[in-house]
């Protein structure tokens, strides 16, 4: 609840960019989790100054403040558990490029497809490519330590973050370096931020790194018989001694959907989508090796792109999973799993054998080359109860081979009971006293991560 003086406050601070009304409370009150909870109060600050003073405010009368980009998470990360105010970073959408630095300067509210798209222009490339790139915003990304297909190659969002510009829970604001390439000077306070999903600053400006645009992107769609056979074959690709920019797993489930969805017909158990990229000698020698490679594993059917335009309808399959398979079930438990190389077989046999003992439908896809399975449980309401049971007996078996409860999707609400098992309690209690040092006053998106 935000007291009747705060909100006087805003009011004067935000002016008409403060909204209370029952359709914006309504529409900022979820995200991809379908979980909601109403705020008091959703603002949308237009500069750094409009969030600190926020921040104050918050500190002063002790009201929550959630931080939101385009509520595209499946993790409850902006969900308003607690009411108060969701402050919404999409009208901040600065873009430069920085060309000769290869650097590009931002703020949160950017889509990251936008971003992408100016940076191309300048023959340079921002390679984190989320599933949600045509709606999730670069602070969103942040916030999650965001990856997609290309993270086997290019690594996910931290790794191409130079620096930051964050308002504290306090409202003070720190610059964390800007643009440099290296720099070593201090603690990394840039990690520190990022994945923090906003619970210790509002990220206001980052500085991101920017790489030459490979000339030429080519990829294979390799269908097989069986999911376990689509799996072997990935894990015995990458021993071939090839690193594709991307290879993608996706099973008969998801390509009935997608297929569906797309109006499109492919038959297969799984398929896997393989993509490299360099120059054209480099592509051509890459996908002939890896047509060799996945021979000794007999595939039904091997599909090369030729062009731009089979590239993008291969990659259009891969991105319309997601919402296809929403329309299978009316709820979707989304999670995002993450083990070793080597054990991706024995987790998709696990995951499949989970949902014969609960009778639940099972839908898995995901960034194989980096163990990210993203394990789907879609469900009618009266077989949520068996689906949680599953995702319990699902994560206890992950942390017990070594694996971790999410890869790109971050904690928020759903995971938060599982942290503590996966990072040990000196990990677990470490955190939480981060948490308490920069945010004493617990306004800043509590209830998230820690119980």
């Amino acid at each position: 609840m935000i007291p009747e003086q705060a909100k006087k406050a805003l009011k004067k601070l935000f002016g008409k960019a403060l909204r209370e009304d029952p359709p914006h409370l309504l529409a900022y009150s979820t995200d991809a989790t379908r979980i909601e909870a109403r705020p008091d109060a959703v603002a949308f600050p237009v500069n750094e100054r409009q969030i600190s003073e926020t921040l104050k405010l918050a500190n002063k009368y002790k009201f929550p403040v959630v931080p939101r980009g385009s509520g595209t998470g499946f993790s409850g990360g902006a969900v308003p558990i607690e009411g108060g105010l969701v402050l919404s970073l999409s009208r901040m959408r600065y873009l430069k490029i920085h060309g000769e630095d290869m650097v590009a300067e931002v703020e949160p509210g950017l889509i990251t497809e936008e971003l992408q798209r100016e940076a191309e222009k300048h023959g340079l490339f921002y390679p984190p490519d989320p599933a949600s790139l045509k709606n999730s915003t670069i602070g969103g990304n942040l916030a999650e330590n965001a990856g997609g297909p290309r993270c086997l190659k290019y690594g996910v969002t931290k790794n191409y973050v130079l620096g930051l510009r964050v308002v504290l829970p306090s409202g003070e604001i720190i610059e964390l370096g800007r643009g440099l390439q290296k720099n070593v000077a201090g603690y990394d306070l840039l990690g520190l931020f990022i994945g923090s999903e906003g619970t210790l600053g509002v990220i206001t400006r980052a500085w991101l790194k920017l790489i030459p645009l490979p000339p030429l992107r080519r990829s294979l769609r390799a269908d097989f018989r069986n999911v376990r056979e689509a799996s072997l074959a990935a894990t015995s690709l990458l021993s071939c001694g090839i690193l594709p920019s991307a290879l993608e797993f996706v099973d008969s489930e998801s390509l009935k959907a997608a297929s569906s969805y797309l109006g499109i017909e492919i038959k297969a158990g799984a398929s896997l989508i393989i993509q490299v990229d360099g120059d054209e000698l480099s592509v051509k020698s890459q996908m002939e090796r890896i047509k060799r490679c996945l021979k000794e594993n007999s595939p039904v059917s091997m599909v090369v792109s030729e062009d731009e335009e089979q590239e993008e309808e291969v990659w259009k399959l891969r991105r319309s999973i997601s919402p296809a398979i929403n329309r299978l079930k009316p709820i979707k438990i989304n999670e995002d799993i993450v083990v070793p190389r080597s054990l991706i077989p024995q987790a998709v046999d696990f995951v499949y054998s989970l949902g014969k003992k609960h009778s639940i439908m099972v839908v898995v896809f995901g960034h194989m080359g980096d163990g990210n399975l993203h394990v789907n449980f879609m469900v009618e309401e009266e077989e949520k109860p068996r689906a949680e049971e599953a995702v319990k007996e699902l994560f206890l078996w992950v942390i017990k081979k070594g694996g971790a409860i999410s890869g790109e999707h971050g904690i928020g609400i759903t995971k938060a009971s599982f942290l503590r098992a996966q990072l040990g309690e000196e990990s677990y209690r470490l955190m939480k006293g981060i948490k308490r040092l920069l945010d004493p006053k617990n306004i800043l998106n509590p209830g998230k991560i820690f119980l």
